[in-house]
C-alpha cells in the first residue's frame, strides 16, 4: 500500500467528488479512478459507492478513513519534527565590551531568542576598547560593544539605544560623599582611580578630558583600571576616588560605596560593532538580525 495513494483515497474521501479531488490532486481522473480500484483490490475490500456525480464510503471505506488519517498525520509529524532538527540553529556567539548597564539590553534580545533557539550559547569578553577591538580583528569575536566616542571606521555598527552617565564612585564616610554631584573642582585635590578608557588620548576625542577642561593633567591619578569591580575594592580600602559609569558598582544600601554623577552631566553614547565583509556563523547571523530589528525600531521611536 502506498502512502500516495492513501493521500489520494482520503482526498477523495473530503471530498465526495471524484472529479473535485482530481482537481484537488492535480492528476486526471482516469488515473485517480485506476489508483483507487487498485487499492480496492488489493485490499479485497469496497471503498466506495459510486455514482455518476459522487462518491460515498462504504463501512470498510469508513474505517480506512480512520486509520488512513492517523497514518497521514503521524507521517506529516514526522516530517516536521526531522524538518526541524534540519532547521535548528545551534553553536557559539562571542560578544565582547566594557562594563556597562546596557549590556541588559544585549541580556534581554539573548532571553528572546532562547525561547525560539535555545541551543545557541553565548560567550561575554570584559575589556576597554583596545582589548575589544583586538579580539575582533582577529576573529575572537563576533561583536563588540564600545563606548563612544571609538573609532570605528573598520567596523560596521549600530548604536544601541541607551546612555550611560559618568561619575565618581566613593566611600560613604568621605567628603565629597556629601555632595549630590561632583565638579571637575572637586576632583583636583583628591586621589583619583580612573579608568583607562577616561584617560585614554590616543583618539581624536576624549570626552572625559572635554569635561574637565585644561587642569586635566593636573589629576592626582593614583590608579588605573579596566574593571569596575577591581576599582571598587580599591574605592572600599581608601585609596581614592573612582571615576567610572553609573550603575555598574555595587552602591547598594548594603555597600560601603555610592555614586554621584558629574556635573555638568557627561553621558557617553553606545555601540555595538562587527567586522565588515565578515561571514558569520548561523547564531551569530541570527543574533545580528535580532538586534538590528530591536535597536533600529527603539531609535525610531527616540
Amino acid at each position: 500500500m502506498e502512502f500516495r495513494v492513501l493521500r489520494y483515497f482520503l482526498t477523495v474521501a473530503r471530498e465526495g467528488s471524484m472529479t473535485g479531488a482530481a482537481n484537488l490532486l492535480h492528476v486526471t481522473q482516469p488515473t485517480l479512478s485506476r489508483q483507487l480500484k487498485d487499492l480496492e483490490q488489493e485490499l479485497s475490500k469496497k471503498l466506495f459507492i459510486r455514482s455518476s456525480h459522487s462518491v460515498i464510503l462504504t463501512d470498510e471505506g469508513m474505517l480506512l478513513r480512520k486509520r488512513a488519517e492517523e497514518i497521514v498525520d503521524m507521517v506529516d509529524k514526522l516530517e516536521a519534527e526531522f524538518s526541524s532538527m534540519e532547521e535548528t540553529i545551534g553553536g557559539d556567539v562571542y560578544i565582547g565590551g566594557g562594563e556597562t548597564d546596557a549590556m541588559r539590553q544585549i541580556a534581554r534580545i539573548v532571553k528572546e531568542l532562547q525561547l525560539s533557539y535555545p541551543n545557541i550559547r553565548y560567550h561575554l569578553y570584559s575589556g576597554n576598547e583596545d582589548d575589544v577591538t583586538e579580539r575582533l580583528d582577529k576573529g575572537l569575536l563576533d561583536f563588540g560593544i564600545l563606548i563612544q566616542p571609538a573609532d570605528l571606521s573598520k567596523y560596521n555598527y549600530i548604536d544601541i539605544p541607551a546612555k550611560d552617565v559618568w561619575g565618581v564612585v566613593m566611600r560613604k564616610d568621605s567628603p565629597l560623599a556629601l555632595k549630590d554631584t561632583i565638579q571637575a573642582v572637586d576632583l583636583l585635590n583628591v586621589p583619583v582611580i580612573c579608568s583607562r578608557q577616561a584617560m585614554k588620548q590616543t583618539f581624536s576625542k576624549n570626552e572625559f578630558a572635554d569635561w574637565f577642561g585644561e587642569d586635566f593633567n593636573k589629576l592626582n591619578v593614583v590608579t588605573t583600571y579596566n574593571l569596575a569591580y577591581n576599582a571598587a575594592i580599591m574605592v572600599d580600602e581608601g585609596i581614592g576616588y573612582a571615576i567610572t559609569l553609573d550603575k555598574i558598582v555595587n552602591t547598594s544600601s548594603d555597600s560601603n560605596l555610592c555614586f554621584r554623577p558629574l556635573v555638568p552631566r557627561l553621558e557617553s553614547g553606545l555601540t555595538i560593532v562587527w567586522k565588515k565583509h565578515h561571514v558569520f556563523s548561523a547564531p551569530a547571523d541570527m543574533f545580528l538580525k535580532e538586534i538590528q530589528a530591536k535597536f533600529s525600531n527603539s531609535l525610531s521611536d527616540v
